[in-house]
């Protein structure tokens, strides 16, 4: 990922280095298709608007309908691993805003990302581990992609993901 981290692997100046566009021609500039919305494994819809804000379902690294990677972080799936399933579902969620919305454009920023990570006894990384979806917002909104976040580590998740994501996302006035 582009950006210089810090020890802790943060990445603090993507959202500098990104490029004064809007998110729908970052993601172009930045060789990233989203994929479908995933459909959901249960009864509920992938996003919600309300108000000013569209809140995501929590999303699972699916790609193409398959899980990536299954199992515990620390065990079955290591911490890279499990970053890159975060970026996907990052993908996944912005995804699913850009269903709701017709374009990421109407996006103004990112408010909260929520992150759980199936984590084995011992793993206490989380927060490295959910970096791959923060990154990953930083790269597409820019300095709008600055965000509040928990990264909570949990037994288990659905269909024995690594990783489960969800994101608030406040919208500008739109049709």
């Amino acid at each position: 990922m582009p950006g210089k981290r810090d020890r802790r692997g943060r990445t603090e100046e993507i959202a500098a280095e990104a490029p004064a566009r809007k998110a729908e021609e970052r993601l172009r500039h930045l060789g990233i298709s989203l994929p479908e919305v995933p459909k959901p494994v249960a009864a509920y819809v992938p996003a919600v608007t309300t108000g000013n804000h569209v809140y995501t379902s929590g999303q699972l690294p699916l790609v193409a309908g398959k899980l990536l990677c299954p199992g515990k972080v620390g065990v079955e799936v290591t911490a890279e691993e499990a970053a890159e399933a975060a970026r996907i579902c990052a993908l996944n969620a912005l995804a699913a805003v850009r269903a709701e919305l017709g374009s990421l454009d109407r996006v103004a920023r990112v408010v909260k990302v929520t992150g759980y990570v199936a984590s084995s006894e011992g793993f206490f990384d989380q927060p490295r581990v959910i970096n791959g979806a923060s990154n990953l917002l930083l790269e597409v909104f820019g300095e709008a992609g600055r965000h509040a976040r928990s990264a909570v580590g949990v037994k288990a998740l659905p269909l024995n993901a690594p990783v489960e994501l969800e994101i608030l996302v406040e919208i500008t006035p739109g049709p």
